[in-house]
């Protein structure tokens, strides 16, 4: 007892490992893993992207700022002594300095005369005085309204200082968009004025000035690779993946009997289903696997009958030979009448074991390529419980059945009946005279998926419960038959009976190809209880 917490606490870490190398060897955990690095990186590389942008930005800003200066600086000297008459003619100063990629516009607001009274009158707005290249009247006023809804001359108005930068796209008359990049005050006599910069150079329009960074041209065609490139890489795993499950599906067909070679059709192999070029060579392998799998139930089923008939045919004309030597010697001649009944015991066990050959040959061929359809069990059950009639009234026993009605499950008809016969004889032979074997099936539910349930109870010997499990090793015989019985009909109960030890072997393999499982119990009031459970059909 005491080793018992330190052994739990080892298979612990032993299971989560399990399970950590379950899910990374996972395709579903790989491909959920793939997805979210697709998702994580570019929200991280825009963050990085958007930072080195912004700092861009500023150094653009700023030049076109300094720029700016530069040009107020030159046209200082020619605003300081400008009076209304002479506003015309600074369109030929501006066109200096202004050119189709660097556009300028020079805007001013005379100063506030005082009135007689000594108060100064209202502020007068800005106004458009040159621009270089020249502008539509229509197209200054545009621009001059934009400015004053962002505020710009507003503030610039109040204090007529300090360089700063706009950022704001305006529509070209001549198509696309210029960046208004600065606007430089310049202070005189006759009021403030306003140098406004702007630019429609490459490194102006394509950078995320006066935009949201998404929506720059280089951000857009790299979201649009990087989307096409994560969504070839999932489409190809999505692919594969649902390529391996098509070959599950059908895999699971040809387990469950629905492409078997009775039912097949040109869709029902793994190359015909495969839409990755990469499988084709392993689809073609499997369906390869597939046809050696029936080829090789088929010729073993075709070599068993064969050699049961090849031995069979011999034992028979032995067997006919004997009753004539039989009926010829004299009944008081002990020696050769023993000799005799040695030879018919020597034939019964040499006919014991053509069968027995047989059904290991069937058995082997039925693991190989399991044939499955829709069968129903009760109908099954019900009709051979019927036919033990014969062999309990020689018995003189006595059978007791329940069987609830339309239980369908999905196997080969011919390998319940074999698995039915296995349990019921076995129950037979080892039940003693005036008992009674009770054969039970009833629907059920394990794990939440519904089950056929078949019990089959005898009133024998029952099993030593530590050979419960081994009842179902091959070779293993796990109880005397006619035991309980009479010495002279146990002698001759075991004189016909041939117990080889693998019939229940034969049913455990059966029915856990079908999905089915099995197990074995000794009864409270005596002798051996049998439980099968198979899932019901779909």
């Amino acid at each position: 007892m005491a080793l018992l917490p330190i052994d739990l606490a080892m298979r612990a870490p032993r299971r989560a490992s399990a399970r950590l190398l379950w899910l990374w060897r996972s395709m579903a955990s790989r491909l959920l893993l793939l997805t979210l690095v697709f998702v994580a990186v570019p929200v991280l590389l825009y963050d990085q992207f958007q930072r080195a942008d912004e700092a861009s930005q500023q150094l653009l800003l700023k030049s076109a700022q300094r720029q700016g200066e530069l040009i107020a600086r030159a046209l200082e000297p020619e605003l300081l002594g400008v009076d209304r008459t002479a506003l015309p003619s600074l369109s030929i100063a501006l066109a200096r300095y202004g050119d189709d990629r660097t556009r300028l516009k020079l805007l001013v607001r005379p100063r506030v005369a005082a009135t007689a009274s000594g108060a100064k009158a209202g502020p007068e707005p800005f106004f458009y005085v040159a621009a270089a290249p020249s502008l539509s009247t229509a197209d200054i006023d545009a621009e001059r309204r934009l400015l004053l809804e962002q505020g710009v001359l507003d503030r610039l108005g109040s204090s007529c200082a300090g360089n700063s930068t706009l950022a704001m796209r305006v529509p070209h008359v001549e198509g696309g968009e210029e960046v208004l990049s600065s606007i430089t005050p310049i202070k005189t006599s006759f009021g403030c004025w306003a140098l406004v910069t702007s630019h429609a150079t490459e490194a102006y329009i394509s950078s995320s000035i006066g935009r949201p960074y998404w929506s720059t041209p280089a951000v857009q065609a790299a979201a649009a690779i990087y989307l096409a490139m994560a969504a070839l890489v999932l489409a190809v795993l999505a692919g594969v993946w649902r390529n391996l499950n098509r070959f599950g599906d059908l895999a699971r067909r040809i387990v469950g009997g629905d492409d078997t070679p009775d039912h097949e059709d040109r869709n029902a192999s793994f190359a015909a289903r495969n839409t990755v070029p990469e499988l084709a060579g392993v689809a073609e392998d499997f369906d390869r696997l597939v046809s050696t799998l029936r080829d090789s139930a088929q010729s073993l089923r075709r070599a068993a009958e064969d050699n049961a008939h090849a031995f069979k045919t011999p034992i028979a004309v032995i067997r006919q030979s004997v009753e004539p030597l039989r009926r010829a010697l004299p009944a008081e001649n002990a020696r050769s009448q023993r000799a005799l009944t040695m030879i018919e015991k020597s034939l019964d066990k040499l006919d014991g074991l053509v069968s027995f050959a047989r059904r290991m040959d069937e058995a082997a061929a039925d693991l190989l390529a399991p044939a499955r359809r829709r069968v129903d069990l009760s109908s099954l059950v019900e009709r051979m419980a019927g036919g033990y009639t014969g062999l309990l009234a020689e018995r003189r026993l006595h059978m007791r059945s329940r069987i609830d009605a339309g239980l369908v499950v999905r196997a080969s008809e011919e390998t319940l009946e074999t698995i039915v016969e296995n349990l019921v004889e076995n129950a037979v032979s080892f039940s003693p005279p005036d008992g009674t074997v009770s054969v039970r099936l009833t629907r059920g539910v394990s794990q939440g998926t519904p089950m056929a349930e078949l019990v089959v109870d005898d009133e024998g010997p029952g099993v030593d419960p530590a050979n419960l499990e081994r009842i179902f090793e091959r070779y293993f015989s796990h109880r005397e038959p006619g035991r309980g019985m009479p010495e002279d009909e146990a002698a001759a109960h075991q004189a016909g009976a041939a117990h080889f030890g693998i019939g229940l072997w034969i049913v455990r393999r059966n029915i856990e190809a079908f999905g089915g499982r099995v197990r074995a119990e000794n009864r409270p009031t005596g002798g051996l209880r049998m439980t099968v459970t198979l899932p019901l059909a779909a």
